[in-house]
């Protein structure tokens, strides 16, 4: 359930409370006023008449000597004693009563009582529970809409700010929550958030910012260095030592390169030369540059359907009709970066032949470019974090820098491709390259 529904509600099922607990509380204090009226008029009433009776020996007020209905409690009232019970009977068209009594002389002498009919009065209490009922359904009819506005309010400003945090989450170290979340309009709970996310992000930005200048630093000054080594390795006599040196020189100028290439993607100054190439052909070729045994497949890209054609005129009989020419097996051309694509696609190979077991298998199916292996598959930190710099999961020598799939998805950025890291249901590591149209 949204948030806005569960506060319209939390706000309505408030509302009831409270109108109920007043509606409990105007009807028990009314109740009591209505008996304690009745009480007073009972009273008032038998004294009245017991005045008129001692005088002229008449009944008046309706009151009556012994009569049979009297409740047992005014039966034997003490001489003199005035003494009033409630009778909550209904007989005819008379509801609950007030019963006033008191005895006319000394002991064995008839009682006079009076009976006080409540009826209008508790008619006009069910009256007033029936409004107040009736106000309140519609002072809770009028003011839900109202909840619903301002719990959407305040949904819509968390949406906004959960939206903001996924973006950052997702690296994008720019997104802010911005103004409209109603700082211009004082602080909150909700405003607290959003300032904490904006800083949280700028804080972000500044650590990464340190972090890739530091890498671009690092690779800067080691490129003239591991120049030098590699002049100097020229310089060896030939034998197992120079070709060693010559090795780890290597090794050392590629990481150098590699991390030039991931700062210069980092930020953001690499930009594509695009041209019209066949796909299947570029996936080739960057396989063959590896060296690595790697099985390479093409599926054909399914023709397009064409429109109907208008039928045509009738030939002359002694004209043969030239036959159709077979479009459906037509090999993908894509509008990429090819440097950039062999990147992508050599790096997925050599990581799938670094990590993971033969046979390492390349399909290319229209846009679509899948590098499978038949190992471990990748690791599950890798999967929900995506891959991080020089953290490989692996100890074997030669495992590598981790940088492979760093590069292969920044490249994978430039050219406005979808690169997915998965793992095969029967086991292995799948990333599949889909190129854009």
């Amino acid at each position: 359930m949204p948030l806005r529904w569960k506060i319209a509600a939390l706000a309505a099922a408030t509302a009831c409370l409270v109108a109920l607990a007043v509606g409990v509380l105007v009807h028990v204090w009314t109740a009591m006023d209505v008996r304690s009226r009745a009480e007073m008029e009972a009273t008032n009433t038998v004294y009245s008449a017991m005045d008129v009776y001692r005088r002229t020996g008449t009944l008046a007020g309706g009151a009556e000597l012994d009569p049979a209905d009297l409740p047992t409690a005014l039966r034997h009232p003490a001489d003199g004693d005035r003494r009033v019970a409630y009778d909550g009977r209904v007989e005819g068209n008379l509801g609950p009563s007030v019963w006033g009594a008191q005895r006319v002389g000394g002991p064995g002498s008839p009682v006079l009582a009076v009976r006080i009919n409540m009826s209008p009065q508790l008619h006009d209490l069910r009256r007033l529970d029936a409004s107040m009922a009736v106000a309140s359904l519609v002072s809770l009819a009028a003011a839900l809409p109202l909840a619903v506005y301002g719990a959407g309010l305040v949904a819509r400003r968390l949406r906004r700010v959960a939206e903001t945090a996924a973006r950052i989450s997702a690296g994008d170290l720019d997104a802010r929550t911005g103004p409209a979340l109603g700082r211009a309009r004082g602080r909150d709970e909700v405003t607290d958030i959003a300032a904490t996310v904006d800083l949280m992000a700028d804080s972000l930005g500044r650590r990464l910012g340190i972090e890739r200048q530091f890498t671009a630093d690092v690779a800067h000054e080691l490129r003239t260095p591991v120049g030098g080594l590699l002049a100097a390795a020229d310089l060896l006599p030939p034998g197992e030592t120079e070709d060693l040196l010559r090795a780890r020189v290597r090794d050392l100028r590629g990481l150098v390169e590699d991390l030039l290439e991931i700062s210069r993607l980092d930020a953001g100054a690499e930009a594509p030369v695009r041209a019209r190439v066949p796909l299947a052909a570029v996936v080739a070729e960057a396989v063959a540059r590896t060296g690595l045994d790697t099985e390479v497949s093409v599926t054909e890209a399914p023709r397009t359907p064409q429109a109907p054609q208008a039928p045509q005129a009738p030939q002359a009989p002694n004209v043969e009709p030239l036959e159709p020419v077979d479009t459906a097996a037509t090999v993908e051309t894509v509008e990429t970066d090819p440097r950039r694509l062999e990147r992508i696609v050599g790096n997925l190979v050599i990581n799938a032949h670094r990590h993971g077991r033969t046979p390492v298998q390349v399909t290319v199916e229209g846009r679509t470019v899948v590098v499978r292996d038949h190992g471990p598959g990748f690791p599950a930190d890798l999967l929900l974090d995506g891959p991080r710099r020089f953290r490989t999961g692996a100890t074997e020598r030669g495992a590598g820098h981790g940088l492979g799939l760093t590069i292969a998805l920044g490249q994978a950025r430039v050219l406005g491709a979808e690169l997915r890291l998965d793992n095969a249901p029967d086991g292995g590591a799948v990333a599949t390259l889909r190129l854009p149209r």
